[in-house]
């Protein structure tokens, strides 16, 4: 891969910069949260520059959320001197049609719109490799994936092996992507999502009261933390966990981790979590010009849609303004 310097992001750095004016702000999802009604909810979103969600048909919110995720990533890819950069962001979906076409078939319905069009290949790639068994033309693992997801489910019909199978290679596709781009700052994202993820399965599993042994088999490889060391909090019973992660950026989510092995509440430990990518992304607004800015633009704006969906979906359903609040993952600005 050809390398490229950071002045070679000079023009999109500074379109980014512009880009970041129009980052919600926290004055303005209390706006959204405070709106009197469906009507009032609609005129802001339309003055945010989301007048395309309509607060009346929530049933379309996260297919219009997917359409404004697919033009961020299209502005940004024609802009980009290495539009390989943004696969990183990308590849979650690939892996995401890999489980709806499995599942799908066991369950012998069709995968309709559960698709997302948002990855390196395109759904209908993907499906066209899942009919003829065939993805080897199809980037990165997402053919090893699907082969052994198909595999497992045909041995075991659980849903639950095939999916840690298959995140098992997503997380090894991320890795190497970003170790591709020579980006060390993309490099340190991709570990971090690692460690998170592997935060999460150490808490949900202790939840669960599973063990150590079963552990071994559902953690990833890659991350800053050490799999040795997530199990020996696990064999202990969760002793050590706070200790393990007080270094990292996810010191904020081991402690929340400690309570909801206790009993706490599971949003506010998976806020925590993201939040700790989003204060890795922080960083970045420190750097002039390069991949960085960019990358944790676009990251910035994936927060934007997971808030505004919590905000949508949960006065849609009643949920307690200070509940949303609760739910809101940190703000970039």
């Amino acid at each position: 891969m050809a390398q490229f310097k950071d002045t070679d992001y000079l023009a999109i750095s500074a379109s980014v910069r512009m880009l970041e004016n129009s980052l919600l702000t926290a004055e303005q999802y209390e706006q959204l949260i405070a709106a009197k009604s469906d009507d009032e909810e609609a005129k802001l979103l339309q003055s945010f520059g989301y007048g395309q969600l309509e607060p009346k048909h929530p049933e379309a919110i996260d297919a219009d959320l997917m359409a404004v995720r697919a033009d961020a990533l299209d502005e940004l890819a024609a802009a980009m001197p290495t539009p390989g950069d943004l696969d990183v962001f990308k590849i979650k979906y690939d892996y995401h049609n890999v489980k709806v076409l499995l599942k799908a078939e066991a369950m012998n319905v069709s995968p309709g719109e559960m698709l997302i069009g948002l990855g390196r290949a395109s759904d209908k790639e993907m499906y066209l490799a899942h009919q003829e068994r065939d993805g080897s033309n199809l980037p990165g693992h997402i053919d090893d994936a699907a082969r052994e997801g198909y595999d497992i489910l045909a041995a075991t019909r659980d849903p639950q092996l095939c999916d840690i199978a298959v995140d098992r290679w997503y997380f090894i596709d991320l890795l190497e992507t970003a170790e591709a781009t020579g980006s060390e700052f993309l490099l340190g994202y991709v570990r971090l999502q690692i460690d998170a993820a592997n935060l999460r399965t150490l808490v949900r599993t202790m939840r669960m009261g599973k063990n150590a042994d079963f552990l071994r088999g559902v953690v990833f490889d890659g991350g800053t933390v050490s799999t040795d060391e997530l199990l020996r909090v696990s064999a202990g019973g969760g002793s050590g966990l706070a200790e393990l992660y007080a270094p990292t950026l996810l010191a904020a989510a081991g402690a929340a981790g400690v309570q909801a092995v206790s009993g706490g509440q599971l949003t506010d430990f998976e806020r925590e979590c993201d939040d700790a990518l989003s204060a890795y992304l922080e960083s970045a607004r420190l750097i002039p010009f390069g991949e960085e800015p960019v990358l944790a633009y676009l990251a910035a704006r994936e927060t934007e849609f997971i808030n505004l969906r919590i905000i949508l979906m949960g006065r849609m359903a009643g949920v307690p303004a200070d509940t949303i609040r609760s739910r809101l993952r940190a703000v970039y600005v």
